[in-house]
C-alpha cells in the first residue's frame, strides 16, 4: 500500500517543480513586526514622489519591489445596475527606500487642511483684536481675543493630530528588506 501511495505522488508530482522566491518586506515599530509583505500580496502607498500606489506585488528582488495595479471600471448596464470591469494593468517597480508611508490618500474629511483654516481664521482674528486694542481701547473685547486664540489653538491641535497613515522614519516605523535567495558562487 505504502508503495502505491509513492508512486501515486510520485507520478502527480510535476517534475519542473520551482521554488517561489521567498524575498519579503518587513514593516517593524521599535523592532517588532508590524506587517510582512511577499509577492503576491496587496500592498497600498505613496512614494516619495507623491505617487499613490494600490497594486500587487509581482515578485521582490533585489532590493526592488515589482508591482502590478489594475484599472478597474464600473460600467452601467441597461438594466441600471453596475458591473465592474478590469480595464487593464500598469506594472511599476520601485526601491523599497522610496516608499514614504503606508495607507491611502484620504478623500473624505480632511482634519489637517480643516485644522489649518482653523489655526489661520484664529491668527487672523486675535491680529484684528490687537489692531482694535492699539486703535481704540474702549470697542476692545478681550473675551473676543481669547477666543480667537482658543480657535488657533484648536486648529494647531487638528493639524497635528492628522495623519498620513504610517510614515517611514517617524515614530520607530522602518522598513526592512529580507533577501533569502542564497546565490551560488
Amino acid at each position: 500500500m505504502r508503495i502505491i501511495y509513492f508512486l501515486l505522488i510520485l507520478f502527480l508530482t510535476p517534475p519542473n517543480t520551482i521554488a517561489q522566491s521567498a524575498d519579503f518586506l518587513i514593516l517593524k515599530k521599535k523592532n517588532k513586526t508590524v506587517k510582512m509583505f511577499y509577492a503576491g500580496s496587496n500592498i497600498e502607498f505613496v512614494s516619495n514622489t507623491g505617487a499613490y500606489r494600490n497594486a500587487v506585488i509581482t515578485k521582490i528582488i533585489n532590493d526592488s519591489i515589482f508591482l502590478k495595479e489594475y484599472i478597474i471600471n464600473r460600467i452601467p448596464t441597461t438594466l441600471g445596475f453596475y458591473i465592474i470591469d478590469t480595464a487593464g494593468s500598469f506594472h511599476f517597480e520601485y526601491n523599497y527606500k522610496q516608499i514614504a508611508y503606508f495607507g491611502k490618500v484620504n478623500t473624505k474629511f480632511n482634519v489637517g487642511g480643516s485644522g489649518a483654516t482653523l489655526m489661520g481664521g484664529g491668527i487672523l482674528l486675535t491680529l484684528a483684536s490687537a489692531v482694535v486694542y492699539v486703535a481704540d481701547k474702549k470697542n476692545f473685547s478681550p473675551a473676543l481675543m481669547a477666543a480667537a486664540a482658543g480657535l488657533a489653538g484648536v486648529g494647531y491641535l487638528m493639524t497635528k493630530a492628522s495623519s498620513k497613515g504610517i510614515t517611514i522614519g517617524k515614530n520607530h516605523y522602518h522598513l526592512q528588506y529580507m533577501n533569502t535567495n542564497v546565490s551560488q558562487k
